[in-house]
């Protein structure tokens, strides 16, 4: 029960801090520790399809493995000096995983570019939180990326680490971190990563498959505090498969429907048209005002996962046992 408490105190740390610039980051940990063992793994293994396929398998063992021992390691040596120091650090750890804040604010920063600065600054902000070309969009399909990836990372930045340390603890959190981070750097389908990235890809939509689902109904429900709940549920309904990822469009068609709003389509990747469905009706241009909205909207659900996932499980332990831990 102690692990839910830490989650319950690592959510609130998270929306009061977020990520502190200058504070060490176990993701910047993780990037460090998949590039170098990208450049090992690269020149142990043939440089054909099939050596390539089994090195990504290697590489999804070593970082997952690595993080899992790591992360339990410490926190066994932690216990051994006092129960208290466990949970702080376990405390930390949930704090770390999450990114409820930091995606507000990396999100917001699209937003003053177009207010105080200009659409090229704009187009260098959207460009650290979406992995498009970003040289040559508009100011609607700024505002459109933006969108996106806050409803796509209110489940893999938010929702999914939250339901993954709430069934596993800080370790299972920190490995699907670890995973979602190497999916990030290495699941794409160019040309370098097509093979050597798969096993990553593949482990991260695994990973991702009830959190995104569990997510969408969320934001279905959240989207009765304010938003369009009707439209968020038909959309959802209708749309939540359009997406060339199997989870990627589950939020995405709940945050469509929610704001009025048509998500998706056609963008440049690398310099490569990828054709994507869209998401959503065509009802209305995207405001700069959505991405505030978008974000309201993935805090309420990442409250609900919250309620549902920590405070539920502890709250039945105590009525139960007369004890809170």
């Amino acid at each position: 029960m102690q692990h839910f408490l830490a989650l319950i105190l690592g959510f609130c740390v998270d929306l009061i801090l977020g990520d502190p610039r200058g504070l060490a980051h176990p993701v910047q940990g993780m990037g460090r520790l998949i590039e170098l063992l990208e450049r090992g793994l690269r020149k142990t293994f043939p440089s054909s399809p099939r050596g390539q396929l089994a090195a990504g398998g290697c590489l999804v063992v070593l970082v997952t493995g690595l993080t899992g021992v790591l992360t339990g390691g410490v926190l066994y040596l932690a216990g051994l000096v006092h129960g208290a120091l466990r949970f702080l650090l376990e405390v930390v750890i949930c704090w770390q995983i999450l990114a409820t804040k930091s995606l507000r604010t990396e999100s917001m920063k699209v937003v003053c570019a177009l207010e105080s600065g200009s659409l090229d600054d704009a187009r260098r902000a959207v460009s650290m939180i979406v992995g498009r070309d970003t040289a040559q969009l508009s100011e609607e399909e700024v505002l459109n990326a933006v969108v996106e990836t806050v409803a796509e990372n209110a489940s893999d930045g938010i929702l999914a680490p939250l339901i993954w340390a709430a069934v596993l603890g800080p370790v299972g959190g920190m490995c699907y971190k670890a995973v979602n981070t190497m999916d990030s750097m290495v699941g794409y389908k160019n040309d370098r990563y097509l093979y050597f990235g798969r096993a990553a890809a593949k482990l991260d939509d695994f990973c991702n498959f009830l959190p995104a689902r569990i997510s969408g109904l969320l934001m279905c429900l959240a989207a009765f505090f304010g938003f369009d709940a009707a439209g968020a549920w038909r959309i959802f309904l209708r749309d939540r498969k359009n997406h060339l990822s199997p989870n990627s469009a589950q939020t995405e068609a709940a945050c469509a429907g929610a704001l009025g709003l048509q998500l998706g389509g056609a963008h440049l990747y690398f310099g490569k048209l990828v054709e994507k469905p869209t998401i959503g009706d065509a009802a209305r241009t995207v405001t700069r005002a959505d991405v505030r909205r978008a974000n309201d909207l993935a805090l309420i659900t990442a409250i609900l996962a919250l309620l549902l996932f920590a405070v539920l499980p502890l709250g039945i332990h105590a009525a139960v046992t007369g004890r809170l831990l």
